[in-house]
């Protein structure tokens, strides 16, 4: 089908198989409530460009991200502010940036000459990629006395940088869950998620009044909405057949570790998604259930 999307055509379909079909429909109050209209830019994302060292580095379009944890920490910084010109010599610079976050992670913080010594390079080089650090406010600099002589400067790493570093929410996530059924059963974790549903409905009801001006369509709407689970992991993406049927998919369930133990998860947003677009959503697809995507029908209510 000729689908008109808000997503590049290089993403897979929103087809897929019919197994996990659920419909729900937004109460009438709440569809009122979130009909908040106005035309929304489509998304485009652009693939990102491998660099040969010496161009600037774009980076990803949206936030989803996979590989080596270095593979991780090297795209987040080379996102942040583009790339210098690269250290020459062995080994490129995105693996001397690498090492000298590592060092100053693990060793504390140090002057130039320190670094240099604990990932094995030129003082130079390291000083170029600490700039590119300080730069991109993922490194302090500060001046520290020891005995005779000028002041030396030694660098540290930002609150900002814990970003670039693994994390393990994931894992958290479900350890928390646990807890909660051991102490309420799944009464306390469907009123846990409920709540979790009611906080992301205000959340996107108060996004697509900023960006949405009054009587934007369906259409519109469920663009804002790809978008927005798109920047949170989803890889979300809106179409339209040409006959005007919409769909609305998420080619990657951000919340696997939480969605395939916990089905509610899956329930509350479907919920979620009917009430903020206002309209009849019928889910196709189910990732959890086998399928490539979560891919929903979205049709008016009346």
């Amino acid at each position: 089908m000729d689908r008109q999307s808000t997503e590049p055509s290089n993403l897979p379909a929103a087809g897929g198989s019919s197994r996990g079909r659920l419909t729900l429909k937004a109460a009438g109050p709440t569809a009122s409530s979130v009909a908040l209209p106005g035309p929304s830019p489509a998304v485009a994302v652009s693939p990102a460009k491998p660099s040969n060292g010496t161009e600037p580095f774009q980076g990803p379009a949206h936030p989803f991200e996979h590989g080596t944890d270095a593979q991780m920490i090297e795209r987040r910084v080379r996102t942040v502010t583009p790339l210098v010109t690269p250290t020459p010599g062995p080994g490129a610079s995105s693996t001397l940036r690498r090492e000298v976050l590592y060092a100053l992670r693990t060793g504390g913080p140090a002057s130039p000459d320190q670094v240099a010594d604990l990932v094995g390079a030129s003082r130079t080089g390291v000083l170029q990629q600490l700039r590119t650090l300080e730069s991109a406010g993922l490194v302090t600099r500060s001046l520290s006395r020891h005995g005779v002589g000028r002041p030396r400067h030694v660098y540290d790493l930002t609150p900002a940088a814990q970003e670039l570093f693994p994390a393990n929410y994931g894992a958290l996530a479900q350890s928390i869950l646990t807890a909660i059924r051991s102490i309420g059963g799944d009464a306390l974790i469907r009123d846990v998620f409920e709540g979790r549903r009611r906080q992301l409905k205000t959340r996107l009801a108060n996004r697509m009044a900023e960006r949405l001006p009054a009587g934007a369509s369906l259409w519109e709407r469920t663009r804002e909405l790809a978008s927005y689970q798109d920047e949170t992991g989803y890889l979300g993406r809106a179409t339209r057949d040409p006959d005007g049927t919409i769909w609305l998919s998420e080619h990657n369930c951000a919340i696997s570790g939480v969605s395939n133990p916990y089905p509610i998860a899956c329930e509350e947003e479907l919920a979620l998604i009917a009430e903020v677009l206002g309209a009849k959503v019928t889910r196709e697809c189910h990732i959890p259930s086998g399928g490539r995507s979560c891919t929903y029908r979205v049709e008016p209510l009346d």
